[in-house]
């Protein structure tokens, strides 16, 4: 059997799956904070409880929100605070009696996507999360491309290009990012930064989907928003596949829902686009929120 973890900062979720990656069971608890004790035992209890439930020591695959360092078996991440630069991998592979693999979350999604029977035509995948956060991974001839450090894939971390100044106005505050840098694109293309841009043009804070329904409603200010929003997103990813040239882009996260995406990003790409290029085919997210486990799981699956 193949145990896959969906981790963040609210809960831990394990997804059991069999060799054909038919999903057979299914738990989720809340993530513990309150020592680095309690976030270890909490995986082993639900490996264990899945050990006994399928009379069988499964293969344990992890999907973490942060960088995985390899060479020093650690998990940088910034919302489960009390994990953040401790041994975790060394200390679970020996709480558990056996080897774990560990990723990126946005890589197991990415991953979860390129193993989709539609999708494994392509050989290389562009991975986008357009959630709180702006996460992403690539994944080339169905493998995770990790890099040197483990930060293959931080797209959010890009700076925002010179161009964008032509969309978003010269004046546009460099906003301080997490992960300690100013101007990273997560903080204007995420789904924060969504609402952060109208908010910016309008002096007005209104969530995501009501933007959107103003938006399908044709309210000048969300209209003017989608069309500079969905400008910067095209202008983003062109640079990105200007890189990668990948052949598929899969879109997921809460704003992955917003279908004028799948309309506007072809007919926009072009215009940044190297003249010899043409735009990859672009999708939602065929397994949404299931897709971070399912993905963790395949890292076990060779």
């Amino acid at each position: 059997m193949l145990y896959g973890f969906d981790v963040g900062g609210t809960k831990i979720e394990i997804a059991v799956f069999d060799k054909q990656l038919k999903e057979v069971w299914r738990k989720r608890i809340d993530t513990p904070h309150d020592s680095y004790h309690s976030f270890l035992e909490a995986f082993a209890g639900l490996v264990f409880e899945a050990d006994e439930k399928f009379g069988q020591k499964g293969a344990v695959g992890i999907g973490v929100p942060g960088i995985v360092d390899v060479h020093h078996k650690t998990v940088f991440t910034t919302n489960i605070e009390i994990a953040k630069n401790k041994p975790f991998i060394q200390d679970l592979e020996k709480k558990l009696s056996r080897p774990i693999e560990i990723n990126n979350d946005a890589n197991c999604f990415t991953l979860s996507e390129s193993h989709d029977p539609e999708f494994k035509q392509y050989a290389n995948v562009l991975g986008v999360i357009l959630g709180t956060g702006l996460g992403g991974g690539l994944v080339i001839n169905q493998e995770i491309v990790s890099g040197l450090n483990g930060c293959a894939g931080e797209i959010g971390h890009m700076k925002l290009p010179i161009d964008a100044l032509a969309i978003l106005g010269a004046d546009i505050p460099l906003m301080l990012c997490g992960c300690g840098q100013v101007g990273c694109c997560e903080r204007y293309l995420s789904g924060t930064g969504f609402t952060w841009l109208y908010k910016h043009f309008y002096q007005e804070s209104i969530p995501a989907p009501k933007i959107i329904e103003h938006y399908y409603a044709k309210e000048p200010k969300a209209v003017a928003h989608v069309d500079r929003y969905m400008e910067l997103l095209a202008l983003y990813l062109a640079n990105l596949l200007v890189v990668l040239d990948a052949e598929l882009v899969v879109i997921g996260g809460g704003l992955s829902n917003f279908d004028e995406i799948y309309a506007e990003l072809p007919k926009r790409l072009p215009r940044y686009l190297l003249k010899m290029m043409k735009a990859p085919r672009i999708e939602k997210a065929r397994f949404g929120d299931s897709g971070g486990a399912r993905g963790a799981a395949l890292l076990c699956l060779d």
